[in-house]
Order: structure tokens, then sequence, then C-alpha cells
């Protein structure tokens, strides 16, 4: 496996471990970039990786964005991220779950573990088994905090591109801006509900096309194909599958005066900001519309651990204040003509103290 500190992506993070447990089949990486604020907390991904080197990138860039994310949120937590390699043909079973939840344990606090891309409230349910260092867990009533970070992060964002268009476009409202939506899943499916309920028109895309089709056909939206939804023309493009989908290429196809989505790093490497910014097209950092998951999870985790009720309705307030944070840093970068992107990480990097 290639050397993780000469990752380009390699940000003096304070742990890189990897896990393999013969037993259970299990090979997985742990990262914490920074526990400045707090125990490092951020999802686990189950992802199958052509290469090593491709975990090892992920997990560097999440757990530094988990870092940014949690400070910009407001929340005594700090950055972390794992990642389990899974087969080509991937299995994930009782005894590799097992064998995770004794690998987050045996940090004894320091990481914090949720859901991420192929990771269910059933899998969290597994890893407790074995380590009380985990949140996303399911909840009993509708005013209790927890469970599926999915439909929180959904909020956010949906939260975060009616900004935009304010900020953008001069619009009080959503209704009939047109918003392309890359990945339906749990967070962009939920967003997509969001911005129908207003009346936004939607063209809808997933690599599950009948998944996609289906939906657009219940919100009276539009299907386009995967390999085309990024240049469809719209008012917002919303990016809510995997990263480092703005490259050159993909920023040279954006038909689009804003982006504004969920995926996590987006922006394909440093420099693709600015060339957003350059073409006029307004960012909204992923780390910083996406926080409604995290917010969920961190209140969850913080009020198990300080044995208190813990009510929805404060995670609903904090993922209102998304909005603001945003127009904070398009203020900032409008006044001094620094992109978006890095004014939100100029910011992010002072309060972990970098």
């Amino acid at each position: 496996m290639t050397a993780f500190w000469t990752e380009p992506d390699f940000d003096d993070h304070e742990l890189v471990q990897l896990v393999h447990d013969r037993a259970s089949g299990l090979t997985a990486i742990i990262a914490l970039h920074s526990t400045h604020l707090g125990p490092g907390a951020g999802g686990t991904r189950f992802w199958h990786y052509p290469e090593p080197k491709d975990a090892i990138r992920d997990v560097l860039r999440l757990s530094r964005g988990m870092s940014y994310k949690n400070a910009m949120a407001g929340l005594p937590m700090g950055g972390g991220k794992a990642v389990i390699l899974a087969d080509k043909d991937p299995s994930k079973t009782p005894e590799i779950l097992s064998a995770f939840g004794d690998a987050v344990d045996a940090l004894d606090g320091r990481y914090v573990t949720a859901e991420d891309v192929g990771i269910s409230e059933a899998d969290m349910v597994a890893v407790s088994q074995r380590t009380r260092f985990v949140s996303g867990l399911p909840v009993s009533g509708e005013d209790a905090a927890g469970g599926d970070p999915g439909p929180f992060t959904a909020m956010g964002i949906y939260h975060g591109i009616k900004a935009a268009v304010q900020h953008k476009l001069g619009k009080d409202s959503v209704e009939n801006v047109h918003v392309a939506i890359q990945g339906i899943g749990s967070v962009g499916g939920g967003v997509a509900r969001l911005l129908a309920h207003d009346g936004a028109k939607l063209t809808l895309s997933d690599i599950n096309e009948d998944r996609a089709k289906a939906l657009a056909s219940e919100l009276d939206g539009e299907f386009a194909a995967p390999d085309a939804i990024m240049g469809v023309q719209c008012d917002v493009f919303s990016p809510n599958a995997l990263g480092a989908i703005l490259d050159d290429e993909g920023i040279a196809r954006l038909d689009a005066p804003i982006v504004a989505g969920g995926a996590n790093n987006q922006l394909a490497r440093q420099g693709h900001g600015q060339m957003l910014a350059d073409r006029g097209i307004l960012y909204a950092p992923d780390y910083v519309i996406n926080a409604g998951g995290i917010i969920s999870v961190a209140m969850e985790y913080l009020c198990k651990k300080d044995g208190t009720p813990c009510d929805i309705n404060e995670v609903r307030k904090r993922i209102a204040q998304i909005p603001g944070r945003l127009e904070e840093i398009w203020q900032e970068s409008d006044s001094s003509g620094v992109s978006s992107d890095a004014v939100a990480d100029r910011m992010a990097q002072k309060l972990i103290g970098r």
C-alpha cells in the first residue's frame, strides 16, 4: 500500500491507521486529521477501490473535510473518517463489522464513527455492539435526535440552495428555479423532494437510471443520463453523488450559475474553486452546505455521552444556521475576490488552529 505521508492529500494528519483482521477479512483505514476541537467525528465508507492509493486518497481528503465541516458547523468535534475496503463483489459480513467496531474501540474515543456511503443504520447497530464510540443509531420517537443522517444532510442542502438562489439570482423562492441533481440516493432524493414541494423545476440523474426515472416521474421532473447531467442548462447544478467531479473537464461542461450540493470533495484539486469563480459560478463549499448530517450525528453522540435528552428541534435549529454561514463566505468572497472555497478553508483552518 502506498505510503500515506507521500500523498499530496496528506495534511499533517494526526493518525492514519491501516487495520487488517485476517480472521474476518477486514481491511480498513482510519484517519484522524485533527482533534483540536474534540474527538474526530466522521462516517465509515464501505467501498470498492480499484487501487489501494485510491482508498488512501479518499480517507485523507474526507477526514480533512470533516475537520473543516465540524469546525464550520460550530461543533466540539474534530475530523476523522474511515474506509472499509470492499471486494469487487462486496460482501459485508457480521464478522467484518465486529472487527471494525473493535478497531474503533481501540482508539478509546479519539474517533467517533457513523454511516457513510455503503453503510446503513443496521450496520452501525452491529458496530455499536463492539464500541460505544458510534452514532447514527436508530431512535424511538419523532422528537428524538439521531438515526439516519441522510435526511438531515438533505435538509441543510435544501436551505443552502435557497440561500444560493437568493444571493446569485436575487430570488426569494425556488419556485420555477431549475435544479439539476446528480445522484438521488438518501441525500439527493431528499433534496429533490424538498425542492419539488416548493415548486422547483427538476432534472434528475443517477447511476441507477430506473430509480432516477421513477423519482422524476413522481415529482413531475425530467431525467438526464449520468453522462449528460453536468451539461444540462439550469439555474443550479447540485452534485450529490461521489466527489472530485469539478475538474477541468467537468467545470467546462457546466451550464449553470450556481453549484450547490452535498457530495464530499467536489473540487478535484486546489484551483478548481477559482476556475468556477472565473466563470462567474457561485460555489457553495461542500463541507459547509452538507453539514446537516454531522450536526445530527454529533448532537446524538454528545447528548448520549452526557446522559441528557436531545431534542430534534435543536438539530433543526443548528441546520437552519447553514445559510448564514454560506452568506458570510460569499460576502467575503465578493469583497476580497478570493474564491469561496479558499475563503471557507481559511475560516476553518483558523478554527482548528492551523
